[in-house]
C-alpha cells in the first residue's frame, strides 16, 4: 500500500468516526431535552402510613422526541387502566394512623364525585382546584398518600394516567440562566396525566437575589394554568415553612387552597408499623418484647426530626435484626423458628442494654 492509499484509508476512518459521533450526539440531544424512558422496575410493596422504598417510586415514561418538522410526536406508552375506587378506599383505610388525612381524602373524593354529577346534569359548577399542600414531619406518609391520590384521581377520570413524579429543588433548579425553566418543564412533562410531588417545596423560595428557584416557581405556576385539566401539583414539607412558602407568593396562594396536615405517629401506631414490618419479613415478635419495642421507639422519637416516624421504625427494625443475627450466630443449631423469632434480648441489645439474668433480683 502506497502512501496515498494509506492516507485515503486514514481519512475514511476519520470520517466514519466523525459520522458515528455526530449521530450519537444528535441522539443525546433528543434524550437530554425530552427525557429517555426509564427501564421497567419491579414494584415493591408499599408500607401503609410510611414511605415506599425508593425502587417502588413510579417513574412514568417521558414523551418521545417529535418527528421531523410538521410531523406528530411518537407514540407514548399507554396508561394503566383505572383501578376500582372501592379498592383504593380500602387501601386508604388499611393505612396505620392518618385519621385526619383519611377524612380529608374521603371528603375530597365525595366533592369530586358530586362535582362530576352536577356537570353531567348540566348544572353550574365552580372551578375545582385539586392542587394541595401536605405538611408534617418526615416519615408521616406524605409521599404514600400523594401516590394514592394520583391513583384515585385516575380512577375518578380526572387524571389520564395517574402516575406520581417526585422532585425536590435539585430536580427543578439549574445553575445557569434559562436552564431552570427547561429542567422544570421536563419534570412537568413527565408528570402530565398525574401528580407532580414537590418535596421540601419551600427550598425553592430563597432570599438570595440571584437564585433560580423563583424561575422554577413561575414555570410551575404557568404549567398549573396551562394543564389544569390533566395535572395536579402537591407541595410538601414542614408545617411552618410550607405556610410561609405558600403565603410568600400571590400565585401560590391562589392555586394551593387545600391543606392536609400529617400528624406524627403515636408510640402505639409506631409499634403497629413495626409489627407490620415483622409480618412482611416473616418475623415473630415475642409477646414480652412488644413493650420493649414500644419503649425503644418512644425513646428514639424524642427528636422527631432525626427519628423520622415510619422511617425511624425501619431503622430500629434493622438494628434489632442485627442483634438477632449476632445472637443466632453463636448457636450451634439454628431452626426455622429461631430465624423467625425476635426476642426481648434482641431488643435490649439494640438499645445497648443487657437482659436481666434469670432469677436475678434488683439490688443483689
Amino acid at each position: 500500500m502506497d502512501k496515498k492509499d494509506k492516507k485515503d484509508e486514514i481519512i475514511l476512518q476519520q470520517l466514519e468516526v466523525i459520522q458515528t459521533l455526530t449521530e450519537h450526539n444528535l441522539r443525546r440531544m433528543g434524550t437530554d431535552f425530552w427525557g429517555a424512558p426509564p427501564a421497567p422496575e419491579a414494584k415493591a410493596p408499599k408500607e401503609p402510613g410510611g414511605t415506599a422504598p425508593a425502587s417502588s417510586q413510579e417513574k412514568p415514561n417521558a414523551p418521545e422526541a417529535p418527528q421531523a418538522a410538521g410531523g406528530t410526536a411518537g407514540p407514548q406508552k399507554e396508561a394503566s387502566p383505572p383501578e376500582k375506587l372501592e379498592d383504593l378506599q380500602m387501601e386508604l383505610d388499611s393505612y396505620i394512623g392518618l385519621s385526619a388525612v383519611k377524612k380529608e381524602v374521603r371528603n375530597l373524593i365525595d366533592l369530586v364525585k358530586i362535582h362530576q354529577l352536577r356537570e353531567k346534569n348540566g348544572l353550574p359548577v365552580t372551578e375545582l382546584s385539586l392542587h394541595m399542600v401536605f405538611s408534617g414531619s418526615p416519615g408521616t406518609g406524605k409521599t404514600t398518600i400523594a401516590r394514592l391520590m394520583a391513583r384515585i384521581f385516575h380512577s375518578l377520570g380526572i387524571l389520564s394516567k395517574g402516575q406520581l413524579v417526585e422532585v425536590d429543588r435539585a430536580g427543578l433548579v439549574a445553575g445557569y440562566v434559562g436552564q431552570t425553566a427547561l429542567k422544570t418543564k421536563k419534570a412537568v412533562e413527565k408528570a402530565l396525566g398525574g401528580v407532580l410531588f414537590i418535596d421540601e417545596a419551600y427550598a425553592l423560595n430563597s432570599s438570595s437575589g440571584n437564585d433560580f428557584g423563583q424561575e422554577a416557581i413561575d414555570t410551575i405556576l404557568k404549567a398549573m394554568e396551562d394543564h389544569r385539566d390533566d395535572l395536579v401539583v402537591i407541595a410538601a414539607g414542614y408545617d411552618e415553612l410550607m405556610d410561609r412558602f405558600i403565603h410568600s407568593n400571590p400565585g401560590l396562594e391562589s392555586r394551593f387552597n387545600r391543606f392536609l396536615h400529617f400528624e406524627d405517629y403515636s408510640p402505639e401506631e409506631l409499634l403497629e408499623i413495626f409489627k407490620m414490618r415483622c409480618g412482611k419479613g416473616c418475623y415473630e415478635l415475642e409477646e414480652d418484647a412488644a413493650g420493649l419495642v414500644r419503649d425503644f421507639l418512644r425513646e428514639e422519637n424524642r427528636d422527631p426530626e432525626s427519628f423520622g416516624n415510619a422511617r425511624g421504625v425501619r431503622n430500629v427494625f434493622e438494628r434489632i435484626l442485627v442483634c438477632q443475627a449476632n445472637r443466632l450466630a453463636g448457636q450451634e443449631n439454628v431452626t426455622r423458628e429461631d430465624l423467625m423469632k425476635l426476642t426481648a434480648a434482641d431488643v435490649l441489645a439494640a438499645r445497648g442494654r443487657e437482659a436481666a439474668k434469670p432469677g436475678a433480683e434488683e439490688g443483689v
